[in-house]
Formats: C-alpha cells, structure tokens, sequence
C-alpha cells in the first residue's frame, strides 16, 4: 500500500525521494563505508557470480533512478560552481550516466537503509520485495534555530561566574564533584559543525566530519570548523572544557563525533550520511536541533532504528509554542527536550502538544540565555529548545560514565524518573519536569543494580606531603595548637551526663 505522502509527491512530479529500511537480516550484510552503492558494491563488468548481499543490494538499487524533478538534479544543473567536482557531484554524474554503471541509491551500512527517487514502477518493486522492511517519505528537515542572541555578560572567576546556571541547574556539577565527568562517552553531534579551535573545545572532539550538499563524506577530512554558530553553541553546553575560568559543559570531559550535516543541499541526505558516520564512531547518544514542523511519522522507523544500535536520541521539541512541535522531536521513541528559565518557567516559545498517546517534550531544561561557546573565541548567549537539548544530551554522557552497561532504555527511564515537575507551570507545557543529575543517578544504579564506587584512598604520596607540612608549621611554631576541648578525656564527660541525667530522673521521681 502506498503511503498518502508518496503518493501525492508521485503525482505532482512522477518521482519521490524515499528512505528504505532493509530487513535486519539485511542490513547485518553491509559492512563496506557509506559512499554509495557504486563504491559499496560495484557493478562488474564480468557477468561472473556475485556474492549474495552485493547482488541483493544490486537488485534493490535497480529500482531507483535519477529524477529530472529532483533537487540533486536542481543542484547539479544550477548549483554552485564546483559541486560537480565534489564526491557527490560525481557520483551524481555516474548515476545519470547508463554507461557508467553506478546506482542511482545510497546506501547506509550502519542504519541499514537506502536512500533514493522511485517511480511509480521502482515503488512496488520494493514494497514487494522480501529484503525490504519499510518505505517512508524522505522528509525534508531544517534547522531549529534559536530565537534570541546575545553578547555574553563578563565571566570566570573574576566576574564570580564559574560555571553556567544550566550546568548548577541540573545539578551536573555535583556529579563532577563526585568524578564524574562524561570521561569515554561518546556523544553524536549533528549539527552546523564545530570551532575545533575554540579553547574549550579543542580537546572535546573525537572525531570530525563534513558531509557535501549531496550527502557525501568531504575527502581528506578537513579542519573542525561551524557553518555557523549554532554547533559550537551546543557542543559547548554537552562538552566543553573549562576554559578562561568558565565552565560551560554538562559533560566536561566527553567527546563529541560531530559533523556538517545542516544546512542546504539534500538536507537528509546528510543527516543520514551523518547518523550513519556517527553510528560507525561508537556514539552512545545523538544530539540533534533539527525537524519537520508538525508531526509526521516518515522518520520513526529511523528513530527506531537508533534505540535498537544502543544509541540514546535526543531531539528538540521546537520553538513555536504551546500546541505546536516538530518531527522527530515529537515521537514518543525519542527524549524530547523543551526549554526553560533560570526562574523556573517555560520559556514561552517552547513547543509543547499533547497526542492521544504522549505529549511532548518529555521534559525541560536549561535553554534560555544559555551561556556557551563562540566560534573564533568567547561565548555568546542563545535562547532555544536546541540550547535545552544539548543539556540533557551531556547528562546521559554523565550517567553512561557511571554505568556503561546500561542500556537505552534504563538510561532514558532513569533521567525520566529524576524529573521534578515546575510548581508554577501547568504539566501540558512541562510534563515530567526538569531532570536531577544527583537523583538521575541513583535511579539507574538502583535499575541496573550498580553500586557508586568506594571512594579512593588518597594517594600515599599525598598523605606524606601533608605531614611534612604539618611537620614544618610545628617546627616554626605556626602550627595551631590543640584546643584544650579537645585535650580533655572523654570519660569525665560521659559521668557529666550520666550525672545530670540521675538528677533529673530523681526531681521527676520526687515530683510524682
């Protein structure tokens, strides 16, 4: 059956863009890079026998074609200059070419799906066949954007602001007290990209990648950089270091996969190609500000498809105010963050909307004047559900530090249940309220039956530093001497309150 989206897009313009998820059992045979099915598996000139999955593969891909109507094709003919020089403007040109032999489709071997424009012909072939599981829409996302910039105010120590009030807010900073960090975690971040040069981001970064207006991986990699400034912005808030005094990160010593996937070009293109690197990188949790206003339920099966690889989605709700949200922020398989004040209140442009199953955002957090990075320096203020998310993100990276074994859904039900409702705001624009790091913890170490670590003797070398310290302040005649309290024995005080206690069991007996 064809979906109503596919179908309306068939008959405006004979094509439509359409995501494929394979069946797991096919999916688990792709094992070769994202970079096309011409480079993942080549079609051979011999008519030799093939293996089984290049040849499924080669029969799926069979069933896509290069759209005159379609926007690589807009690109191709009326893009900038240069885009046909780029890897994707090449696999463009070969999959337009019959001569070259190169598919018309993508393929991501870690997501398990396809990427290509059907018609009405290729649409059936794959809804008929075996090896596939699903066929959506592919939607078309665009950047949530924040609603409000502002310089930032003086920070560090010298202006009595260490650390941001999101950071105080969530309580992150008494895991970091504790240890806990975010040390190993992994966070993927979708985004505009990321200043690597930034002081506090230049050791936050685990790996880097660009992603071309077709989707392709740009080759060599090139230097960590932001399209824009809303990546650093959020990359800070997950995990930035300390930097000039100012701590800005949630997780401070996370790493972050972090790529360009928005904006412009084939924007799901690059989301996917971006999802699918990041899966590769060993992600444990996505970051994304990204959607389709409205709900619509071709990027589930996506969204799915990361809770099953072990990865935590976390999305923003949108900024359009009560009754309104976007996709995927708005899916009940997604954390879905909305954005609150320092006084305790939603922020008014905050999405919030109720469904017959779910309301969203699942909780609220820190996303007005959100202090973090700047790229080519300093910070900047920005207000947003996108500022909100990127908080909950470095939270998940906390717990994960201190339970690696948890899984997906014990991660998500242990930030759920930290969650403390706003006293003065009504449940639809809140739900289950603002997350506790401290509370957040307990919660999973309870679920996963994971007890906190003893804490760590201090190191002999640092016991012998202290009383060698203490041995010279002796020696000056600096040192404190002991109270005479404290020099009494502890026997006398013992009979001191014994005796009180006779006597006044002696008045009462009197008395009686």
């Amino acid at each position: 059956m064809i979906s109503n989206s596919i179908g309306n897009q068939l008959s405006v313009t004979g094509t439509a863009q359409v995501i494929v998820v394979l069946k797991p059992s096919t999916a688990a045979s792709m094992v070769k890079p994202s970079l096309g099915l011409a480079s993942a598996f080549p079609v051979r000139e011999s008519r030799g026998a093939m293996a089984a999955p290049e040849a499924t593969m080669l029969q799926l891909a069979s069933c896509f074609r290069i759209s005159e109507t379609s926007q690589a094709s807009a690109m191709a003919t009326s893009g900038p200059r240069g885009l046909l020089a780029t890897a994707g403007g090449k696999w463009y040109e070969g999959a337009r070419s019959a001569a070259s032999h190169t598919p018309a489709a993508r393929i991501f071997p870690n997501l398990g799906v396809m990427l290509g424009s059907v018609d009405q012909t290729g649409l059936a072939s794959l809804q008929n066949n075996n090896e596939v599981k699903d066929v959506m829409l592919a939607p078309k996302f665009s950047l949530i954007r924040p609603v409000e910039r502002k310089p930032a105010p003086p920070t560090g120590a010298a202006a009595g602001n260490t650390v941001t009030w999101g950071v105080k807010r969530l309580k992150a900073d008494k895991l970091h007290a504790s240890g806990i960090t975010g040390k190993g975690i992994i966070v993927g971040h979708l985004d505009t990209g990321i200043d690597g040069s930034h002081p506090a981001l230049k050791k936050a970064i685990h790996a880097f990648a660009e992603f071309d207006l077709f989707g392709f991986e740009v080759s060599p990699t090139p230097t960590a950089h932001d399209t824009g400034d809303h990546g650093t912005h959020t990359a800070g808030t997950i995990a930035g270091r300390a930097s000039g005094g100012q701590a800005i990160g949630v997780a401070p010593e996370a790493l972050l996969a972090s790529a360009i996937v928005i904006e412009g070009g084939e924007v799901i293109a690059r989301i996917l190609a971006g999802m699918d690197w990041a899966i590769g990188q060993g992600s444990r949790i996505l970051n994304m500000s990204l959607g389709l206003r409205g709900f619509s339920d071709d990027f589930l099966p996506l969204t799915q498809l990361l809770r099953e690889k072990g990865v935590l989605p976390v999305f923003a709700v949108g900024n359009e105010g009560a009754g309104t949200s976007r996709s995927p922020g708005n899916y009940d398989e997604a954390l879905s963050v909305g954005a609150m004040d320092d006084r305790d209140g939603v922020a008014d442009f905050s999405s919030s909307q109720r469904f017959s199953r779910w309301s969203v955002p699942d909780m609220v957090a820190p996303g007005v004047d959100t202090l973090s990075a700047q790229p080519g320096g300093g910070f900047q203020l920005m207000s947003g559900s996108s500022m909100a998310t990127p908080h909950v993100a470095g939270l998940a990276a906390l717990l994960l530090e201190a339970v690696p074994s948890a899984t997906v859904d014990q991660l998500e039900q242990a930030i759920f249940d930290s969650c403390q409702q706003l006293t003065t705001e009504p449940i639809a624009r809140q739900n289950r309220g603002v997350p506790d790091a401290v509370a957040a913890l307990a919660a999973l170490r309870l679920a996963t039956g994971s007890a906190a670590p003893a804490p760590a003797a201090p190191p002999a070398a640092v016991i012998k530093k202290a009383t060698k310290k203490k041995a010279k302040k002796v020696a000056k005649g600096t040192a404190k001497p002991a109270s005479k309290k404290a020099a009494k024995p502890k026997k006398p005080v013992v009979k001191k309150k014994v005796k009180k206690k006779v006597k006044k069991a002696v008045k009462t007996k009197v008395k009686k």
